[in-house]
């Protein structure tokens, strides 16, 4: 017995390894997958960069440093390579902080949404009507609520968010399109013969839905994350501008607001557009991205751009 079970997970990992294999195949020939894994190595590159600047010289501190020589708006120079904000604090140094800010809004919101998306999603689809019914209309009901402004009222109320509620709140809003995805998904799966099988071999419904359904929609649920990063980084950049971010944290839309707040949206262009371009491109990376798993997951776009 354990000899076959081992044999098993041979099979199921090499299976997995060409379909890994097969699916980076498809995906190295989309032009917008090969865009979007590039824009996104450069942000990742910027995010790690963040962390040295502080190093080669306190001033460089993005929120606390201040050039002691500075202390108001200036245009770019060898010190300064993008200027300085009107306390006389770095702008690339706050750039780069805020790549890796937008990675962990996005990328944690993202995951926290789809994973919940996911396992409501099966959990509606797999455990019968009663289920299904409460589940869904919870959705439904979550769905119909605009999340920022719920956000707005939040902070309106509480006064500024920090970071890391904001993340779990986008998370909170965000799965209901995920688990509708995937309740589909799982409604289809559940009558197909090898899940009849498993049911017949005495699976209990925990070993079916893990075993054998999961597998088969994960692939579903990482496409939906590329868009859910996109949505999240969009929602906290917008709190951000409009002063409901978190004051401790250095974020795109936060330099933003800041260049708004103190009047120079017109005249310090240098200040005004990186963040602005940042956020647009950072976007448009994880959006390629998704376009391109859905040609991977996806049989007939391929189909449709070899005819195009």
């Amino acid at each position: 017995m354990s000899g076959k079970s081992l044999d098993n997970r041979r099979v199921q990992k090499f299976h997995w390894m060409s379909r890994f294999l097969s699916g980076w195949a498809i995906f190295r020939q989309s032009f917008l997958g090969k865009i979007g894994l590039t824009l996104l190595a450069l942000f990742a590159l910027m995010a790690l960069c963040s962390f040295i600047p502080p190093l080669v010289d306190p001033m460089y501190q993005p929120m606390a440093g201040v050039d002691p020589e500075i202390s108001t708006v200036t245009g770019p120079s060898t010190r300064h390579w993008l200027g300085t904000d009107f306390m006389g604090r770095d702008l690339l140094s706050q750039l780069l902080a805020g790549a890796r800010v937008a990675f962990m809004v996005g990328v944690s919101a993202a995951f926290m949404s789809v994973f919940l998306g996911t396992a409501i999603g099966m959990i509606a689809g797999y455990m019968g009507k009663f289920a299904d019914t409460l589940l869904m209309r919870l959705a439904d009901i979550i769905m119909v609520m605009p999340a920022l402004v719920v956000l707005l009222m939040l902070a309106a109320l509480f006064g500024q968010l920090s970071i890391w509620f904001i993340v779990f709140f986008i998370a909170l809003f965000r799965w209901p399109g995920v688990s509708r995805v995937i309740r589909a998904q799982t409604l289809s799966l559940k009558h197909r013969p090898f899940i009849e099988a498993a049911r017949v071999a005495g699976a209990s419904h925990l070993r079916i839905i893990f075993r054998h359904i999961t597998p088969n929609v994960l692939p579903l649920s990482f496409l939906y994350m590329t868009f859910q990063v996109t949505s999240a980084i969009i929602i906290e950049a917008a709190l951000a501008f409009l002063g409901f971010g978190d004051p401790r944290t250095i974020s795109w839309g936060m330099m933003l607001q800041w260049v708004w707040k103190t009047g120079h949206m017109f005249n310090a262009p240098y200040w005004l557009l990186p963040p602005g371009i940042c956020i647009s491109l950072i976007t448009l990376s994880f959006y390629m991205l998704g376009r391109a798993m859905d040609e991977v997951l996806d049989p007939r776009l391929r189909k449709e751009g070899q005819t195009d």
